[in-house]
């Protein structure tokens, strides 16, 4: 789940678009398990939910408000989790490992806000 936060802009985006490496994400891809929610507002709100994630969903994803040439972006660094007691975390190095329920580890996150729409990854 990332999350993305439309601020201070004079009307709700009618769209926010998601990208991840600089390729807009489709949502009818065949790995399937990708939506977004937005709920729209004096801050809209938009999540992107990535199901059964694996180490191929690693990258820059980035949100774009429609009436806007804003964005902002965060780096997403997956690693599979191989064990529910954190004290027995360990990363497994093999390309295309899937994540359990257990959990995704969200690393170098930062945020970028732009004037006058505020964009803001949580």
């Amino acid at each position: 789940n990332i999350t993305c936060l439309v601020k201070d802009s004079p009307e709700p985006p009618q769209y926010i678009f998601w990208y991840h490496n600089e390729e807009s994400i489709s949502y009818s891809s065949p790995r399937g398990g990708i939506s977004q929610i937005t709920e729209k507002g004096d801050i809209t709100t938009s999540y992107l939910l990535v199901q059964n994630a694996g180490l191929e969903d690693s990258g820059q994803y980035s949100c774009r408000p429609d009436q806007t040439g804003n964005s902002a972006s965060v780096s997403v660094h997956v690693q599979a989790i191989t064990s529910k007691d954190p004290a027995n975390w360990t990363v497994s190095r093999s390309t295309g490992a899937q994540l359990q329920s257990i959990g995704i580890l969200f690393l170098y996150i930062f945020v970028t806000t732009f004037s006058p729409t505020c964009l803001t990854f949580m």
